[in-house]
């Protein structure tokens, strides 16, 4: 395999004493400069299983009061399992990838059931709760128990692929990386070979400009060896992001109330709270589109009327444009078609529900034209 401009990359294989000045080194450096991270401070399961599932695919900064916040409202897998999914979301909002949310509240609820609250220590049975997979259980049985479970994140991907200038985009070769992973961990010191290990990937061998004059792995490392740092990992092309156009309205009634619907378990954004709309079709205006999908979605008429706001959001795999219009309620009476629960809301309370983050801005609009209009 060779790389941009005709480099060669050898595929390495690394010896006993290879691996064993590896892990010397990474365990030195994270004595030194590891990351101080409350869910470090801790052996609680539930805990530490809590800080894994934020961390999938977010970063530490964001993650940090959402941590505190959760583990405030929820301290025990027991409370959380008792708690209301609403309330759950509600805590979760801003966080993004609601099903983690989801899937913890599930998991909670499984183990509340049937492993007395318990998480259990062994791969198998933590693969079989909703949300757990190999990385982030590695990661819980390796963090709360010790135990020698390899790890394979997306930092330590990159890690790994640039230690031994993998020849092939890292998805093409899981079974070869989860192997070297395995091989790597420290069985004497799991936690802390596997919380540096990650430590270095988000602190130094970063996608962009990594530090490796300050790195513990680039003598041994053939990306840093060869400067191909930024070849590697290999990437692999993707299309564009679809970009979708979608007509929301915000239905007032008489009553100055709004209406509000819950959407399905199942999808991205499952069991949050949405302002009712949908995608514009070819051809189609956005008033026509918004009275055709309220009509189809909630049975109702309506009048569309002025625009409030557009929003522009990406999400992982397509972005989306919301064209946001006040509309009157005319007829009917809201049934939720496609939704799970319709409900009319004052302004005011619509802070008590999950919203995805969207829909925030849309109600942040909404707060912002009343107060402009002398509506405190």
């Amino acid at each position: 395999m060779a790389l941009p401009g005709g480099a060669v990359v050898p595929w390495k294989t690394l010896n006993s004493e290879q691996v064993q000045w590896l892990r010397r080194s990474l365990l030195s450096w994270y004595s030194q400069q590891g990351r101080d991270l409350p869910w470090r401070q801790t052996r609680d399961p539930y805990a530490i299983w809590v800080s894994e599932v934020m961390l999938q695919q977010t970063q530490v900064k964001t993650v940090l009061p959402y941590y505190q916040r959760w583990l405030q409202q929820f301290p025990s897998i027991v409370a959380l399992a008792g708690a209301d999914q609403q309330q759950v979301l509600k805590i979760w909002q801003g966080l993004g990838y609601y099903a983690r949310a989801r899937n913890l509240h599930r998991a909670a609820q499984i183990l509340a059931a049937e492993w007395e609250g318990q998480l259990p220590q062994t791969l198998e049975g933590l693969m079989q709760l909703p949300g757990i997979g190999r990385t982030t259980a590695g990661a819980i049985l390796s963090a709360a128990f010790n135990l020698p479970t390899p790890i394979l994140d997306g930092n330590v991907k990159r890690v790994l692929a640039r230690l031994v200038a993998l020849p092939v985009p890292p998805r093409q070769a899981l079974t070869d990386l989860w192997q070297l992973s395995t091989t790597l961990l420290d069985p004497q010191w799991p936690r802390d070979f596997n919380q540096g290990l990650m430590d270095l990937g988000a602190t130094l061998c970063k996608p962009k400009q990594p530090g490796c004059d300050r790195c513990p792995w680039s003598v041994q490392c053939l990306a840093a060896q060869h400067n191909w740092q930024t070849q590697l990992p290999m990437t692999e092309s993707r299309p564009p992001l679809p970009h979708k156009q979608i007509g929301v309205a915000v239905i007032w009634n008489n009553q100055q109330q709004i209406l509000i619907d819950r959407r399905p378990q199942s999808g991205l954004l499952g069991g949050l709270w949405e302002f009712p709309g949908g995608k514009v079709e070819p051809g189609e205006s956005i008033p026509d589109c918004i009275a055709r999908e309220i009509q189809e979605e909630l049975g109702i008429e309506v009048a569309v009327g002025d625009h409030l706001i557009t929003v522009d959001h990406a999400y992982t795999h397509f972005k989306v444009t919301l064209m946001v219009h006040h509309c009157r309620h005319l007829a009917g009476e809201p049934q939720p078609l496609a939704c799970d629960e319709v409900r009319w809301v004052r302004l005011a309370e619509l802070a008590d529900f999950p919203f995805p983050k969207a829909n925030q801005d849309i109600i942040a609009a909404l707060q912002a034209e009343q107060q402009e209009a002398g509506n405190p």
